[in-house]
């Protein structure tokens, strides 16, 4: 009877610590197809339709962000770029607030809409990964203006704002567009460079520089306060000149100093614009991303970047 006893004593210890070992094992393997498919997880990820292998970082959705503007590229050398002309009826200002009308990338064709929003889908995975949470410091600092993120000069690879979007097949011409900031003095000039529209013909606008005043108004926002404008001119009427022209901006439209040299004047008093301003979304050392207080992007590079070089030149 006693052997009996301790026969199903030595039994159900030995079928506990049988059951205590199933139990381990099933935990391991619980943890470690945990483990394997937060791997899998990681080595794998979609963003915004984007596919990245392995852990997400800010260099390769730049270089994704720069192949897809070279798509955008060349879907508008192959079907033609957004005609953007002055004024509401041009498709530069918004008919109601007169503020810089939005770009449709659609209205060339759905490839080119296509192209442009995979660039949009860029930026924002960018702005996510932003390494400069302070943007705006030091900007209007006399004395560390110069260590300011934003000093310098940045080339326009992108926007989808109407005013600065400039093409031959317009009537304002074609343009390359940068922006230098001169933090010290919180000073921002967008520049605007014209393309002759026929070889060896310099246009009657050479130039455009706008001055405004820039004020950090929180870590990414910098309000923005237009001064004056610089045109160069090579023709007044029908005289040759090399005349450099300054004149007061009222309002934040570029577009009002480049009408006033073609003579296209606007009828009926214009409605004064909202406050003008941007939000800087991703800023590193050689990339700058931005949005406007009117909701546009622009995705500018430094001219030493030489992954963009081809998009600036």
């Amino acid at each position: 009877m006693y052997q009996n006893n301790n026969k199903k004593n030595v039994m159900s210890k030995s079928l506990h610590s049988l059951l205590l070992v199933c139990l381990q094992l099933a935990v391991l393997h619980r943890v470690q197809s945990f483990v394997l498919s937060r791997s899998r997880w990681q080595s794998s990820s979609t963003y915004w339709g984007i596919t990245i292998y392995g852990e997400p970082t800010a260099t390769q959705f730049k270089d994704e962000l720069l192949d897809n503007v070279r798509k955008l590229r060349r879907h508008q050398e192959r079907d033609g770029a957004v005609s953007v002309d002055f004024g509401v009826k041009g498709g530069e200002l918004n008919e109601t607030s007169r503020a810089p009308q939005r770009v449709d990338y659609y209205a060339v064709s759905p490839e080119v809409g296509k192209a442009a929003d995979a660039v949009i889908a860029s930026c924002d995975i960018l702005s996510e990964l932003n390494p400069t949470p302070n943007a705006t410091a030091f900007l209007g600092d006399e004395e560390k203006g110069l260590q300011a993120p934003l000093h310098g000069p940045w080339k326009l690879l992108f926007t989808t704002a109407a005013d600065a979007s400039f093409n031959s097949n317009s009537s304002r011409g074609n343009a390359k567009v940068q922006n230098v900031v001169d933090a010290p003095r919180g000073k921002i000039t967008n520049v605007i460079d014209f393309i002759p529209k026929e070889e060896g013909k310099e246009p009657t606008l050479v130039q455009l520089n706008v001055v405004i005043k820039a004020k950090a108004v929180s870590e990414k926002r910098v309000e923005l306060n237009f001064r004056y404008a610089k045109a160069v001119l090579t023709k007044f009427l029908f005289f040759r000149v090399n005349w450099s022209l300054y004149i007061p901006v009222p309002a934040t439209l570029i577009t009002r100093i480049i009408v006033l040299f073609y003579r296209i004047f606007r009828r009926g008093k214009a409605k004064a614009p909202p406050k003008a301003y941007f939000d800087v979304l991703y800023l590193d050392s050689d990339l700058r991303i931005h949005k406007t207080g009117e909701d546009n992007l622009f995705v500018q590079s430094r001219p030493t970047l030489e992954k963009a070089q081809d998009l600036i030149e």
